[in-house]
Order: structure tokens, then sequence, then C-alpha cells
């Protein structure tokens, strides 16, 4: 995971970069299993799609003001001093939620979820924003590392996500809603002391911007690339955060069934993020560059959203097609129209592979791009417009299942999808598209 520590530089990059890496485990871990707690236990308690969805859009929301706040003030600050803000911010959400009593009205426990998350929303994206910065700073002093660096951190976070979805579902069982939160919130103090004690507290410290016209001042491959970045996770959340979990349950799958099925999914997401280079190298592309990559395995992507319509919308319609296939073959498409639950998870496995690796790619431009000084602030705008699309994918999540059920929801992935590749072919070179940091 780590470069050799050939030089007395080098060693201390390798040692912040595992101290960040780990931080921020400890945080994916925790909120992983806070989105899995939230959906089980007030979708139990008989609450909408679309209600579902809202408990997530300040969550979401708050992540586009935070990341673009967080980088100007990780560049001010320092790159410690905002992990321990994202860590403390995130307790504190933690015990809102569990001041949560159960005889409040509907409408009240809603608006204090919906608040509690907004704050964790916050929390997250200042611990992304800094740790991201970190990993470009750090890599500085590991030559040729930065694809490898960002690759790993991104998949390994992921795979803790999931890891974070199925411990939701287990503490739910437990240490029931109040309990699993208070068991979160200890386990993040001890991460918040060790970060207070192990990284340097001027990391990442530099002269921030000035004013809000020279923060916005972007180069176009950050532009670029925080456009993609909207469609790209909005594709991604239009179903996965609302409307898969309730189809796989009215298919007749259980919570512990959905749940596992999602941590798997991300586990294994991460794992093929974090093995990004060695893909990206095998398909004859050049890591340093990149751009060819993002290009072609976004078009990929496009593709899995589109099939999944199309036979979900040959079942819908009840087209026989098995009629014209010979044994066995008819027998399995019948079979797969009549539980159209099968075959839309082995897509979404196809769907997850080409996600994780656009993901990783678009995670390596976007630090190849930033400037040194001001990292944390391009950074931070960069995952602001993530925050976007992760809010226009929850919005949209609840409203499209809601009037045309899964099939809804995948056809406004791959619109989306579509938008993210056009954007990815007007991607400059890299040393094209880099702000000046003076």
């Amino acid at each position: 995971m780590l470069v050799s520590t050939t030089s007395p530089q080098a060693a201390t990059a390798a040692r912040n970069y595992a101290i960040v890496t780990a931080a921020y485990w400890g945080f994916t871990l925790t909120d992983g299993a806070l989105r899995m707690l939230v959906l089980l236990h007030f979708y139990r308690l008989g609450y909408s799609s679309l209600t579902l969805a809202f408990l997530f859009l300040l969550y979401e929301a708050a992540g586009i003001v935070a990341n673009l706040v967080g980088g100007w003030l990780a560049t001010h600050f320092g790159i410690p001093r905002m992990l321990m803000a994202g860590l403390v911010t995130q307790i504190a959400g933690f015990l809102m939620m569990s001041a949560l009593m159960p005889e409040w009205s509907a409408a009240a426990s809603v608006a204090w979820v919906i608040a509690a998350q907004g704050i964790c929303g916050v929390a997250k994206d200042l611990t992304k924003t800094a740790s991201k910065s970190a990993i470009k700073l750090t890599a500085g002093d590991a030559s040729g590392k930065l694809f490898q660096w960002v690759a790993w951190f991104t998949g390994s976070k992921n795979a803790m996500k999931g890891f974070g979805f199925f411990l939701g579902g287990v503490l739910l069982e437990f240490l029931g809603f109040r309990g699993a939160l208070w068991a979160m919130a200890a386990a993040l103090g001890f991460v918040l002391i060790g970060v207070l004690l192990s990284l340097p507290p001027k990391l990442g410290k530099a002269q921030a911007s000035r004013s809000a016209r020279e923060f916005f001042a972007k180069g176009r491959g950050i532009n670029l690339l925080a456009a993609a970045r909207v469609f790209l996770f909005g594709a991604r959340d239009v179903w996965f955060v609302v409307g898969l979990p309730i189809f796989l349950y009215s298919a007749g799958w259980t919570f512990t069934m959905v749940g596992s099925f999602l941590a798997v999914w991300t586990i294994g997401y991460g794992i093929v993020q974090a093995a990004a280079p060695a893909l990206v190298r095998r398909g004859g592309h050049d890591h340093e560059a990149g751009i060819s990559a993002a290009r072609w395995w976004s078009f990929l992507l496009t593709l899995v959203p589109v099939l999944m319509v199309a036979w979900l919308l040959i079942g819908q319609y009840k087209v026989n097609l098995a009629a014209d296939w010979p044994a066995p073959f008819g027998e399995w498409l019948s079979w797969g129209l009549q539980h159209p639950d099968g075959p839309i998870v082995v897509g979404l496995v196809l769907f997850g592979i080409a996600f994780a690796v656009n993901s990783s790619v678009h995670s390596y431009l976007v630090l190849a791009y930033a400037g040194t000084e001001k990292a944390a602030e391009d950074v931070g705008f960069y995952y602001a417009a993530n925050a976007a699309g992760r809010f226009m994918g929850t919005l949209l999540s609840g409203l499209l299942y809601g009037w045309g059920g899964l099939a809804a929801c995948l056809g406004g992935s791959a619109i989306m999808l579509t938008t993210c590749w056009l954007i990815a072919l007007a991607l400059p070179p890299l040393g094209v598209g880099i702000r000046s940091t003076k």
C-alpha cells in the first residue's frame, strides 16, 4: 500500500498518509452505518420512499457548502484541524439524532432527523475534503504514487462504507437505534484522539484565497471534472439511495438480504477502485494522463443502465423472448423476466465495476489538475459538485421510483451518464487545465 521509505521525506509522507487513511476509515465506517440505520429504522416505521429521500436531502445539500468552505478553511488553518472539526461535527450529529423521542409526531421526527443528517453531511464533507487534500500533499514527497495512493484511499474507504452498511444493520438489531448512535459516537471519539496526537498541525496550511473571485477562478480541467462529477454521482444515487432497496424488498428480499447486498456491492466497488491503476494500465492507458480512461470507462458505464431499463420494460410489457430460444436458454430467460431482481443484481455488479473505475480516475484527475498551494480549495470545489450530484440523485430517486419504479430510476441514470460522458470528451490534457496559484 505504501511507498518504500527510501528517504526521511518519503517515510514521513507514508506515515501521514497512513494516519489520514485510518482516520477516514473510522469515519466512513460509522457514516455507512448511519445511512443504513436511518433507512431501515424509518422504513420499518412506515415512511414512504419520497419521505425517506427527504431524510437524506439536507445531508447531501449541506455537503455542497461544507466542501466549498472546508477547502478554504483547510488551506487557512491546516488539514489536521479540519479533519478534527469533521470528526467532532459527526459526533455532535450522532448525539443529536439519539435525542429523538418515540412520542414525537411524524412531522417533528422527520424535521429533527433531517437537521441531524444535515450536521452529519457537513461532517462528512469537511472530513473528505481534508483527507483528499492531505493525499495531494503527502504524495508530493512520494514521486509517481499519486494515482496509486488516491485509488487505494478511495477504494478502501468505500469498502469500509460497505462494512458500515452491514454494521448499521447489526447495531440496529442488537443495540437499537439510540444505542447504536451512542456506540458510534464513542468510537469516533477514539479516532479524534488519534488524529490529535499523530498529525503535524500545520500540514496543508497556506495562503488561502482572499476573495470569492479568486476562490472560484478554477482551471478548465477542475471545472469540467466538477461538472462531470455532478452527473456521475447523480447517476448512482438516483437508483442506489431509495429505489434499489425498496425494489429488492418489494421483490421478497428481507432487510438482512438488502443490507447485505448493499454492503457486498459497496465493498466490491471499493476493491475495484483500489485496483483501478492496474485496470487502466492494462487497457493501454497512461495512468499519468488518465483522460482516455475517463472517456472510455464513462462510455461503458452508460451502456449498463440502458440495458437494465430495456430488460425491465421487456418484463413489464410481457414481451415473450423465451419462446425464441432453445432449452435451457429459454427457461433462463423466462425465469429472469419473471424474477427481474436476479438480472438486475447482475447488471448492478457490472455497473459497480465500471462506476468504480470512473470514480477512481476522476479522483486522481482532480488532484492532478489541482494546484499545490491551494489543493484543498480545488478539492473542496470538486467535492461540492460531488455533493450536488448526490443531492440531485437522492431527490430523483424518491420521485422517479414513486412515478415509474426502478425502470424510471435507471432511465434517469442513463441520461445523467450520457451527459457525464459528453463532458469527459472535453477534458483538457494534464498541464493545461491547472490553476495558477499566484
